[in-house]
């Protein structure tokens, strides 16, 4: 019941590889497209962990002139990717592998980016009037997530935070998608249950709001809803054997795996669009350094109550969804609400924003950020600096 495939291969556009064990293909995949200097990209935390020991010393014992850089940590900021970029060129790097959660892949992004592209990161700030063009040489890249969040691995764009402000700049280019992503469930086997449910929050909300973002994208919303089953079935139970240290069963395997694909799922859908919960997000990061997983669980039922007479169809078929999952049948469009909360007490994410530490102070603050961001015109209902301030001020308790 619990089996995974041997390995699988998917192409939305970028090539997928899929499998407990798919990891042990990289230094092929290197090697065999003619590369032989690849710089690893992970945090500070992974690069002194067995797997990714593992993963260097493999590269090693192919014959590759690799290089490491784990200067990331935290939110990503411009500063670990200047640093990054000296690594790059340090060893003559023809080729970048990021092993890790958002904020890894992200920067190896940037880096990938900056390695031979003039100017200052922010010059390519997606929307500037007058940004530059990303239009010079990118080395090849691979993705290898630790995470199932962000989905950044099959993204076509980054976010890093201006190291003064903490405000965050989104960079896209299609030419930042990895060439080969490489999914293994075995990399998430050790997350441990606060990690394991923000980030899997973080992928539910990537699938809830592209769904409902505005516009016609019907090949996104199907992708979505698919990601919106597989993380309700599987994200509880991920949580619950993260709190059984070592249990690597074949059922914590798939269920890991099924969370790493709705992950990658979500960044696939949410190029449609996001909205007024990753406004909130941005917000809770940048003002209060709130991890960005954690930020999204917390707000997501506040945010899907803001929109659910925006879009009562949409809500009436996620609700639909969830209760089949459930095994609740026929349910009524707001029980995906309901449903939200619940699963904030199951995976021991706050229903509050004053249980992670948020002040009510700091709603102004929040507010101000919020209704600058990107993510709320496409948002189904239209959000106001007034709803910013409910917002906060209904998820502040």
């Amino acid at each position: 019941m619990f089996e995974l495939p041997i390995s699988a291969q998917y192409n939305f556009p970028t090539t997928i590889r899929f499998g407990a064990g798919i990891r042990k293909e990289l230094p092929d995949a290197i090697k065999s497209r003619g590369f032989y200097r690849p710089l690893l990209v992970t945090d500070r935390i992974l690069a002194e962990l067995p797997i990714v020991q593992e993963i260097f010393s493999s590269l090693k014992t192919a014959g590759l002139s690799a290089g490491l850089f784990s200067g990331v940590q935290g939110n990503p900021v411009k500063s670990q990717v200047l640093k990054g970029v000296e690594s790059f060129h340090s060893i003559n790097a023809d080729s970048i592998i990021a092993v890790g959660g958002g904020a890894a892949i992200d920067v190896a992004k940037a880096i990938l980016l900056m390695a031979h592209h003039p100017g200052d990161l922010f010059d390519y700030e997606d929307g500037k009037p007058d940004g530059r063009p990303v239009d010079k040489t990118i080395p090849f890249f691979i993705a290898i997530p630790t995470t199932a969040g962000t989905g950044s691995e099959a993204g076509r764009s980054t976010v890093i935070s201006d190291d003064a402000t903490h405000v965050k700049k989104i960079i896209f280019s299609p030419r930042l998608l990895a060439s080969i992503v490489f999914v293994d469930p075995e990399l998430t086997l050790e997350l441990p249950p606060a990690v394991t449910a923000s980030t899997g929050m973080d992928a539910l909300t990537h699938l809830m709001e592209s769904y409902l973002a505005l516009g016609f994208q019907p090949l996104c919303d199907g992708i979505a809803l698919e990601g919106i089953r597989l993380a309700a079935k599987s994200l509880v139970p991920c949580v619950e054997f993260a709190k059984k240290k070592g249990d690597r069963t074949a059922e914590h395997v798939y269920h890991r795996g099924m969370m790493l694909n709705a992950a990658l799922m979500g960044a696939v859908a949410f190029q449609k669009g996001l909205g007024v919960n990753h406004s909130c997000a941005h917000a809770l990061s940048t003002v209060c350094d709130m991890h960005h997983g954690l930020a999204n669980g917390i707000m997501l039922p506040y945010s899907m109550r803001f929109n659910l007479e925006a879009a009562p169809e949409k809500f009436q078929i996620m609700s639909n969804i969830i209760g089949e999952t459930e095994g609740k049948g026929a349910v009524k469009r707001d029980y995906i609400i309901d449903w939200i909360f619940e699963l904030q007490k199951k995976t021991g994410i706050p229903a509050k924003l004053t249980a992670a530490g948020v002040k009510k102070e700091q709603i102004d603050a929040l507010v101000g950020v919020a209704v600058k961001d990107a993510c709320h015109p496409s948002n189904p209902r239209k959000v106001t600096q007034k709803d910013f301030q409910s917002l906060f001020t209904e998820a502040m308790g």
